[in-house]
This record gives C-alpha cells, structure tokens and sequence, in this order.
C-alpha cells in the first residue's frame, strides 16, 4: 500500500465526511493525474441535495472534470474512491477510459466490480481499468457502518 494512495485515500474520506454531515450516504472520491498527482476534482454524494440517483461522488467528479476540460474521457486520471462503486458508476469510469479505479472498502451487496457482478469481466465493457482495492478499507467501512447505525 503506498502512501500515495493512503494520502488520496484520506482526502476521499473527507469528502466522505462532507456528504455524512450532509445526510447523504458517506462515499467520497477524487481524481488525481497519473503523472503529475495532482487533484482535478473531488465530491462527495449529493443525491439527496441534487434530487438526481446518478449524483454519486465519482460520477460528480468525472462529470466536472469532462466539463472542465471539454471531453469526454479521462485516461489520464486515477479514481479514488471510499466504497468499491456500483455498477452504474463503474460503467461510466470505463467509458470515461480512466487509467486506474483504486477504493477502500467492498461494496459485496452493490458494488459493481466484485466476485458476483465484476462488470469489467464482461467484453462489452472496452476499456477496463487497472483495479486496486483495500485501501484504508476500515476507515472507509467504518464510516458507511456509522452512517446507517444512526438511521435504524
């Protein structure tokens, strides 16, 4: 585990902080350059405050990151996300061509890239991104157990 990807890890989790203090389901990501590490975007989720179920974190960050530069793809950019994403956002990060999707905790009931429904298995998905997982994945569960424990 490089301390690079703890680094970026940590600053996903405080986005992930941001959407729990929101009352949004605490999943935080951003998108840093292969190269240079530098941070092009970071978000939360905002499907409550947006009214829109496709504001999960990582679509908002390519979403402002296509805008920002113009296009459609991103194979410059590594994903960092809190919680492995679902199928809809996992679908989307391989149309965006992004280099690498790197997340903390597994998502084995939703998530899109597990044993049960690994969407990049399929050859209808071109591009597959380099997948790395289990980074910080306690904090990254822990903060998604607290969440839910205050709703029930």
């Amino acid at each position: 585990m490089s301390e690079d990807n703890i680094a970026y890890m940590r600053l996903a989790l405080e986005e992930a902080k941001l959407a729990f203090d929101r009352d949004e389901v605490p999943i935080g990501a951003l998108l840093v350059h292969k190269d240079t590490g530098k941070i092009g975007a970071q978000a939360g989720n905002r499907t409550i405050e947006l009214s829109d179920p496709t504001a999960h974190a990582e679509i908002l960050c390519v979403r402002n990151m296509c805008k920002h530069f113009g296009v459609q793809r991103l194979p410059d950019y590594n994903l960092y996300v809190t919680l492995e994403p679902c199928p809809m956002c996992a679908a989307a990060l391989s149309y965006a061509r992004l280099n690498r999707i790197i997340f903390g905790a597994r998502d084995l009931k939703s998530g899109g890239l597990n044993t049960e429904i690994n969407l990049y298995h399929h050859s209808q998905m071109h591009h597959k991104p380099e997948i790395v997982s289990g980074i910080l994945k306690k904090e990254c569960g822990d903060i998604l157990k607290d969440f839910f424990k205050g709703k029930r």
